[in-house]
């Protein structure tokens, strides 16, 4: 590496969207480190900045072009090198090439980060635009170990604090091809690492002190491996001592095979939670969006599931406006979640993506009045369900796992988050991270519980 390319060595890395992009941007980090480069906090000292960007939320990009005029603004003629990765690159690829108003210096997309450094390189020797956004039918990243940030602010979390949760990306890419997303274009086909590598980075994990893992892929519960399916992984990553919690997301209810759910329910380091994208209720427009399912087998899934796993907390997507779509339509999503009462849900309202089938063949018809108006009503609908489902753990006793306060301030109470992945607010702080913690909850919001440590060893002072 030349003296030049030396001084250029200081890293500030930006991430948008999924855990996936967390995950993605940990093993940025890794690869980077590896070849020298220090990440620090502060970006009006960085040689480099680097945005790890999504292309899923709505006016995603415009977000982008701002954020890298925003930084070319604040250095002030200060040199400074811009790249940009992800999702929004491999989508929207030649446009970035061809704006020379935005003065990127690198592109690199999800299956192309191992060639960063030499991208790095070649935009720093002589100012030539570096790009890579193949995608793979095979990388995986399984040979590289992800630098893990500590999430919270390291210098006030109590002394002997342990780690909270790891992001694992067991497979990438996606088949499904709804017609609504990008990511099959932008992360390419499906392929699943082998279990035995996913299980020797839990392993890791548990050495270095983290109590809970969740499992990513686009569509994770999809995993296979040879003759391996995503019941038998998490059944071996359970087997690991020290990890105490298993999440997964995102699945796709076409694939909850019986073995599946009696794994869930029978394992007790799996979380009995689920997140189950239902994205519409009504089956004209599922059969547009090419979710494979009608309404009448997605709820008779959540009828099975909720049998075989007693207790289980349901989350959901849900999308309004979608082309096409009826009043009366719509309605049959209100009806859809009054009926399952999810614990909670994420709703969006429709936007074009660039190159999904969606934006190609049906025109988006439905006002932004009219998506606001059905939003704001999804909306309430859901807040007064969540409200009620919350209020009726009032009085139950939940272990709740400790993670990084909502404050940096040291007087804030101890956070938590229950199996059901229910954020619960402590009555006392001084709590270790990663430590689990027997409460009763006393009281509830639609946001959050309130609970009542019931530990009776539990000392503040010596925390």
């Amino acid at each position: 590496m030349s003296d030049k390319e030396i001084k250029k060595n200081k890293v500030f890395l930006e991430t948008y969207g999924c855990q996936m992009n967390e995950y993605d941007s940990e093993l940025v980090r890794a690869i980077l480190k590896k070849e020298n480069y220090e990440f620090i906090a502060d970006e009006r000292e960085a040689d480099i900045v680097m945005l790890n960007t999504c292309a899923i939320r709505e006016h995603a990009h415009r977000k982008i072009y701002g954020r890298v005029h925003q930084i070319r603004h604040d250095r002030m003629g200060k040199p400074v090198m811009i790249g940009l990765l992800g999702c929004m690159v491999t989508n929207l690829r030649q446009e970035l090439l061809e704006d020379h108003s935005l003065k990127i210096d690198f592109i690199a997309g999800p299956d192309s980060y191992k060639r960063l450094p030499d991208l790095i390189r070649e935009a720093s020797s002589d100012g030539t635009k570096g790009y890579d956004v193949t995608l793979s039918e095979f990388e995986t990243y399984s040979d590289i170990y992800p630098t893990r940030e500590d999430r919270g602010n390291p210098s006030t979390r109590p002394s002997g604090s342990l780690r909270v949760n790891a992001w694992i990306a067991v497979m990438r890419g996606c088949n499904n091809f709804c017609t609504f997303c990008v990511v099959p274009y932008t992360r390419g086909r499906e392929r699943s690492r082998d279990p035995q590598n996913i299980i020797d980075e839990v392993r890791r994990l548990a050495s270095e002190g983290f109590k809970q893992v969740t499992l990513l892929g686009q569509n994770v519960n999809s995993y296979r491996y040879e003759t391996h399916d995503f019941a038998y992984l998490m059944e071996e990553v359970s087997k690991v001592k020290g990890i105490e919690r298993i999440r997964f997301t995102s699945p796709h209810p076409k694939d909850f095979p019986d073995r599946f759910l009696d794994v869930m329910a029978n394992n007790s380091k799996i979380c009995k939670q689920i997140h189950l994208p239902l994205q519409a209720g009504n089956n004209r427009v599922l059969e547009m969006m090419d979710r494979t399912y009608t309404q009448e087998e997605f709820l008779g899934l959540v009828e099975k599931m909720r049998s075989r796993i007693p207790g289980l907390v349901l989350s959901t997507d849900i999308i309004v406006g979608f082309p096409t779509e009826t009043e009366e339509e719509f309605e049959d999503t209100l009806k859809v979640i009054s009926q399952v009462q999810f614990d909670s849900a994420f709703t969006f309202k429709y936007s074009e993506r660039k190159g999904t089938i969606a934006s190609k063949k049906y025109p988006d018809d439905v006002t932004d009045a009219q998506k606001t108006e059905r939003i704001m009503r999804l909306n309430e609908l859901q807040k007064g369900i969540t409200y009620k489902k919350n209020k009726a753990h009032i009085g139950q006793t939940h272990t709740i796992l400790i993670e990084p306060a909502i404050s940096d301030k040291p007087s804030h109470n101890s956070v938590g988050r229950t199996d059901g992945n229910k954020l619960v607010l402590l009555s006392q702080n001084g709590y270790r991270m990663g430590e689990m913690v027997k409460v009763k909850v006393t009281d509830a919001t639609p946001h959050a519980l309130k609970g009542h440590p019931l530990n009776l060893s539990f000392h503040p002072s010596s925390c």
